[in-house]
């Protein structure tokens, strides 16, 4: 019933910039808190960035300054902005949701299939 799908990854130089969209479709009652999320290759998924329905921002410290998260609620739409990427960055990028369905009693995590980021020269 619920999907998340993300886009805007693909192949950027270090130093360039990429901006990741993901977009909530299905049945929607509300959504909660939004964030992205990364994995690189061998390496466990972390945290990237997450905001909340009011808007708060919360960072990864590797990132602070570097990356910006918002959203657009009218779309069910979260973005992230990423500038001045390192190689190090390079990983499937997540987009992850706290999503109330109608006809639950609760909020609920889903994520979306995965956009890749790959940062090389």
């Amino acid at each position: 019933q619920v999907q998340l799908v993300e886009s805007g990854g693909g192949l950027v130089q270090p130093g360039g910039s990429l901006r990741l969209s993901c977009a909530a479709s299905g049945s929607i009652f509300s959504i909660n808190a939004m964030g992205w999320y990364r994995q690189a290759p061998g390496k466990q998924r972390e945290l990237v960035a997450t905001i909340s329905s009011g808007g708060s921002t919360n960072y990864a410290d590797s990132v602070k300054g570097r990356f910006t998260i918002s959203r657009d609620n009218a779309k069910n739409t979260v973005y992230l902005q990423m500038n001045s990427l390192k190689p190090e960055e390079t990983a499937v990028y997540y987009c992850n949701a706290l999503i109330h369905r109608y006809g639950s009693r609760q909020y609920n995590d889903y994520w979306g299939q995965g956009t890749q980021v790959t940062v090389s020269s």
